[in-house]
C-alpha cells in the first residue's frame, strides 16, 4: 500500500513520525512538505526523505487564496504517477481535495477550530479526526459531516510524546537558568493577535538568565538579531525535543504545538497566546498542565522560578497518547480495506 503523508508544517514532522515508522515496515510512505518555517531542516534531522512540492504564500489572505489551487495543481501532477491508495495530513487544508480529485480517500486530522482551511478540508475528507474536547458542532459549523468525525482521546501532541525516552541534564551548582521562549506566528492564517509584544519582556529577563528563542521563520529570526537582544540564543536550526527537554528551566511560548508539547513534557511552561484560546489550550490550561498570563512579566518569571520545579511528564495524557496513535493506524488501514471492498462489490 502506498500512503501519502503530506507534512506542510513543522510540528506534523514530530507527530507522524512514530506513525511512518510504523506503517513502513509494511507499506510505502510518500512525504510531500512545502518551505515553512523549519520544515525542510526538521526532516533532514530526522531523516525522512521528502519532496518539496510548492510554497508558503504568507498570511495575506488574498496571497493565499491565490496560490492554494496552484498547489494542489502541483501536488496533483506530482501524486498522479505514484499511485497512492491513501492519504493523511494534519492541517495541509491540500490534502483531502487532492485526495479527492485523484479518486482516494484520505484522512484529516485538526486541533484548530479557528482554521479557516477546516472548511474545505472537512468537506472533502473521507475521514475526521478530532481531539476528544473538539466538539461535533464545531465539526458542523465548518461544513464537516458528522458521520466522518473519529475524536481520538486527549491531544494530538500525546501521540507522539508517548513514544519518546526524555531525561533532565544534570545542572552545574549557580549555572544561570534556562528559559526557552517561542514568539507568536507571523505568517499563520488563524492569528489576529499582537506581533513583538515578547520583546520587553526578553530584555528585561537576558541579564539574569541564559535566554534561546525559537523563531517562525527567517524574518522572525532577523528580528532577534538587533543589538537590543545581544547576548540572547536565536536557535534557527530546529532542535530535537530530547535536546529541549534536557537543558530548558522554564518555557514561554505565544502559542503553538512546541508550548503544549513542553508542558505535556512536564517543564514548568507559560503560554501567552495573544488570541482567541484553542479549546486545547484551555484545555491544558484548566488542567493545571500549563499556566497562562498574557501580560507575563520579568517579576512574574522569577517569582515562578523560584517556587516551582519540574514536574513528570503528564502520564495521563501520554497513556492516551498511546491509544490515539493505535487508533490513527487502524483508522487509516481500515480506509483501505474499505476501498477495496468497494471495488469487490
Amino acid at each position: 500500500m502506498n500512503i501519502w503523508f503530506d507534512l506542510s508544517n513543522t510540528p506534523h514532522i514530530n507527530m507522524f513520525l512514530p506513525i511512518i515508522t510504523e506503517l513502513r515496515r509494511d507499506h510505502q510512505v510518500i512525504i510531500t512538505c512545502r518551505p515553512l518555517a523549519n520544515t525542510i531542516e526538521m526532516l533532514e534531522l530526522v531523516n525522512l526523505d521528502y519532496v518539496v512540492v510548492g510554497k508558503h504564500y504568507g498570511k495575506n489572505i488574498f496571497a493565499k487564496l491565490y496560490g492554494f489551487p496552484i498547489r494542489v495543481f502541483q501536488l496533483f501532477r506530482f501524486l498522479s504517477s505514484k499511485n497512492i491508495d491513501l492519504a493523511i495530513s494534519q492541517s495541509s487544508f491540500h490534502s483531502p481535495l487532492v485526495s479527492f480529485l485523484l479518486g482516494k480517500p484520505s484522512l484529516y486530522m485538526n486541533d484548530n477550530e479557528h482554521a479557516k482551511g477546516n472548511i474545505i478540508s472537512f468537506f472533502f475528507a473521507t475521514k475526521i479526526l478530532v481531539p476528544e474536547f473538539f466538539s461535533l458542532e464545531m465539526v458542523k459549523q465548518q461544513w464537516g459531516n458528522p458521520s466522518k468525525v473519529i475524536q481520538y482521546p486527549g491531544v494530538k501532541e500525546g501521540i507522539y510524546l508517548s513514544t519518546m525516552m526524555l531525561k533532565k541534564a544534570i545542572r552545574v551548582p549557580n549555572q544561570k537558568k534556562a528559559i526557552y521562549i517561542r514568539p507568536e506566528p507571523w505568517t499563520a492564517q488563524y492569528y489576529s493577535g499582537n506581533t513583538d509584544f515578547l520583546d520587553e519582556l526578553i530584555v528585561n529577563l537576558k541579564n539574569d538568565y541564559n535566554i534561546l528563542i525559537f523563531p517562525r521563520g527567517p524574518e522572525q529570526a532577523l528580528h532577534y538579531q538587533s543589538t537590543e537582544f545581544s547576548g540572547v540564543t536565536i536557535q534557527s536550526n530546529p532542535l530535537n525535543l530530547v535536546d529541549i527537554v534536557s537543558n530548558c528551566d522554564l518555557f514561554i511560548g505565544a502559542g503553538g504545538t512546541m508550548t503544549r508539547e513542553i508542558a505535556i513534557l512536564g517543564i514548568p511552561t507559560f503560554s501567552v497566546y495573544q488570541d482567541d484560546l484553542l479549546k486545547v489550550d484551555e484545555y491544558l490550561i484548566q488542567n493545571k498542565i500549563m499556566e497562562y498570563d498574557r501580560n507575563l512579566s520579568a517579576n512574574s518569571v522569577t517569582d515562578f522560578l523560584h517556587m516551582n520545579t519540574n514536574k513528570e511528564p503528564n502520564s495521563e495524557l501520554l497513556q492516551k497518547g498511546n491509544m490515539a496513535r493505535k487508533l490513527v493506524i487502524s483508522e487509516l488501514l481500515s480506509l483501505y480495506f474499505e476501498k477495496q471492498r468497494g471495488f469487490n462489490d
